[in-house]
């Protein structure tokens, strides 16, 4: 989410931007003065637009710590710091509204490098929440490979070949037939040696 939120508010400096080169290329005060109007409602919408990149109860954008536990003790946790964009005028975009209604070039200059200043510092912790996620990412992937190899150990413990065990219960059967035909003959062939002996 907050990923997403730097993306947009990226894009949106990006259009403060465009608003500040109109206002250098304009030769008029009234020009001036209604990009300058556009610029400061870009402005808010860059703080309604962080304010709404939360989930669950955890918004990065506006300043919120996510803590992540990455095994069943506990023991391995990350934690991601967020910065608090929910106001562009102050740090760390530092954006002022446009001064004077962009009146003078002085103050449409003033707006184009803070501007810059904003876009370098989204670039930075755009980059650092990308490695947060990947960090995450790989941990999942890895928390995914673990339960699938205790899970194909479980089934070696537990579960057995049907194909086998059915040739070892034939087998078994087989000799236990043989054994009561063995006895069986065994016995028949004591009693005509009794016979023999009785006649």
């Amino acid at each position: 989410a907050a990923n997403n939120g730097i993306t947009a508010i990226t894009k949106l400096v990006q259009s403060a931007q465009a608003l500040v080169s109109q206002a250098q290329q304009a030769n008029n005060t009234t020009t001036q003065a209604t990009l300058a109007t556009q610029f400061n409602s870009l402005l808010t919408q860059i703080g309604q637009l962080a304010g709404d990149s939360g989930y669950n109860g955890v918004n990065l954008l506006a300043g919120n710590t996510l803590s992540i536990t990455l095994d069943e003790t506990g023991s391995s946790t990350t934690s991601v710091t967020g910065v608090n964009y929910t106001n562009a005028s102050a740090g760390p975009l530092s954006i002022a509204a446009a001064a004077n209604n962009w009146a003078s070039s002085t103050d449409i200059s003033a707006a184009s490098t803070a501007l810059s200043a904003a876009l370098t510092s989204l670039q930075s912790e755009s980059q650092t929440l990308s490695s947060s996620l990947s960090t995450v990412q790989i941990r999942q992937d890895f928390t995914s490979a673990m339960v699938n190899t205790l899970q194909t150990g479980a089934d070696n413990l537990t579960l057995a070949d049907s194909n086998q065990e059915g040739a070892n219960l034939l087998a078994l059967q087989t000799r236990q037939q043989l054994s009561t035909t063995a006895l069986s003959l065994a016995a028949q062939s004591d009693q005509n040696v009794l016979k023999l002996f009785q006649g």
